[in-house]
């Protein structure tokens, strides 16, 4: 494999890039009209603009990037994540053109690709499930049925889905109906499908993930977990590796589980399989990922294996160069997602000009961002400024670095979650590691920020005016000394004469 396109944008595009490079690997970038003067498309070999600004009309335009690919000759396509990553057709059309594909194969696309499919793969095995419904409900009367019989509060859930959409939670029997209608007509208008499914819903949960890792010949690994659970609108915020709540017993069993989800499908590449983990750490299947995740750095700082490089070998027909047994599990890592959104303002997205971007620096410390100072942000795409992740001996030590380096990022002209980020590292319950996925709901209200900005403001004010006095001080004793120089100098000139 001599030259590859990354099929993405922004951060995973240099990102992606920067691993081909080392391995000596020429790159290809594939660019929207907004953004022509992006870093991604100035760091590639080779560049070619792609059509509008909307993803519809450029980044989802798999025929668009296809024909690239086999213009500029290249012999692999990368997709990031996002887009065409998780798109089956798109990977067989990749395929079809005799291009490798670097991800899973289409079918292994397809399964996970639908949570009904995916957990009807996974029950082969075994993998603990939440209890619900075997498979698409579609009628009201089977709907209320099956929430008796598994308990309120339920969850709907669309097969589909991803990122909160065409998700509902029902307390009460009287509620369902309604809440079902909407979460089928906003999936359907999400992803062009309305099946939504019934599970019981978890009260307290964490979110863990686990990074798996399967080659063409048959053999899959586990990189350990990531703790996901501090989420906005059912979207992560803040990652981390490994889960300060599982022992080593408990680590081994989800890893195990996880290894079992790939073989279910015959998992080729990277990708990930998320649980459900309650309050006595019972873990339950949720989902699979069928890509490289964002929070990736977090699982590489701790093992030290590039993933990007081991989804490129594995593409091109390389067996895994470990076993098991032979990853190693160093430190703690964690990942704070630096949006363009405005955390006092319901997260909003924000867009702009970036006046102001100088990234932090020093031990520990890794940034992966897609911009640079005057650029502008878009509005046309997720608002992800970059990934900060911290790296130390142990969680205290990442989280002191986190902190550090969130106090050292300069950013003005967007707002953004930074702010957001020091609130959550020194929440106490994120301290002790007694947070699940309503943390946000429960601790964090915008407000707090404002207090914070007024704390900070209030210490300004005081260091301004204790400045402004010691000035004043010496402005006063310079004026004295220059009147006592003054009448020297006359002295002098008069002794002169």
């Amino acid at each position: 494999m001599k030259k590859i396109l990354v099929a993405n944008r922004g951060e995973i595009a240099l990102r992606v890039m920067k691993s081909a490079r080392e391995m000596g690997i020429l790159t290809v970038a594939v660019y929207s009209e907004a953004d022509r003067l992006s870093p991604h498309v100035r760091y590639a070999d080779e560049a070619v603009c792609i059509g509008p600004a909307p993803s519809k009309e450029s980044y989802l335009r798999g025929d668009k990037i296809i024909e690239v690919a086999k213009k500029l000759q290249v012999d692999g396509i990368h997709p990031g994540y996002g887009f065409l990553s998780e798109n089956a057709t798109f990977a067989a059309m990749v395929e079809q053109n005799g291009i490798t594909f670097i991800g899973p194969t289409p079918e292994s696309i397809e399964i996970m690709g639908s949570k009904l499919a995916a957990k009807e793969a996974a029950k082969k095995f075994n993998i603990p499930m939440v209890p619900g419904s075997e498979g698409a409900i579609t009628n009201i009367q089977e709907a209320k049925t099956l929430a008796r019989a598994i308990g309120y509060p339920v969850l709907i859930k669309a097969s589909a889905g991803g990122g909160g959409k065409g998700m509902r939670v029902v307390y009460r029997e009287e509620e369902l109906e309604e809440q079902m209608t909407r979460a089928q007509s906003e999936a359907l208008n999400a992803f062009g499908d309305g099946s939504v499914f019934i599970e019981k819903y978890v009260a307290s949960p964490k979110h863990i993930e686990v990074q798996i890792l399967g080659d063409n010949y048959g053999n899959i690994v586990y990189l350990y977990e990531r703790e996901c659970s501090v989420q906005r609108r059912h979207q992560k915020v803040i990652e981390e590796a490994p889960s300060s709540c599982l022992t080593p017993e408990k680590r081994r069993a989800i890893g195990e589980a996880a290894v079992l989800v790939g073989k279910s499908c015959a998992y080729i590449g990277a990708g990930t399989v998320e649980f459900l983990v309650d309050e006595q750490l019972n873990f339950y299947f949720l989902e699979m990922n069928t890509r490289l995740q964002v929070e990736h750095p977090v699982t590489e700082m701790i093992t030290g294996i590039d993933l990007v490089k081991e989804q490129i070998k594995i593409a091109r027909g390389e067996k895994l160069s470990f076993t098991q047994e032979e990853i190693p599990l160093r430190g703690h890592a964690i990942e704070l997602r630096v949006y363009a959104e405005d955390p006092a303002n319901n997260f909003l997205p924000d867009i702009g000009r970036l006046t102001e971007y100088r990234k932090p620096e020093g031990p520990g410390i890794r940034v992966d961002d897609g911009y640079e100072a005057g650029m502008h942000i878009p509005i046309y795409y997720d608002p992800l400024l970059a990934k900060l992740i911290a790296y130390g001996s142990d969680r205290s030590e990442a989280i002191a670095r986190l902190l550090r380096a969130i106090d050292d990022y300069q950013i003005t002209g967007v707002k953004n979650t930074l702010s957001f980020g020091k609130f959550v590292l020194q929440h106490p319950d994120f301290l002790n590691g007694t947070f699940d996925t309503h943390f946000v709901a429960r601790h964090f209200r915008p407000e707090l920020l404002c207090y914070e900005q007024e704390d900070e403001m209030e210490i300004a004010a005081h260091f301004a005016a204790f400045t402004y006095q010691q000035s004043q001080k010496q402005t006063s004793a310079l004026t004295t000394q220059s009147a006592h120089r003054s009448n020297w100098v006359r002295n002098r000139s008069q002794y002169r004469h």
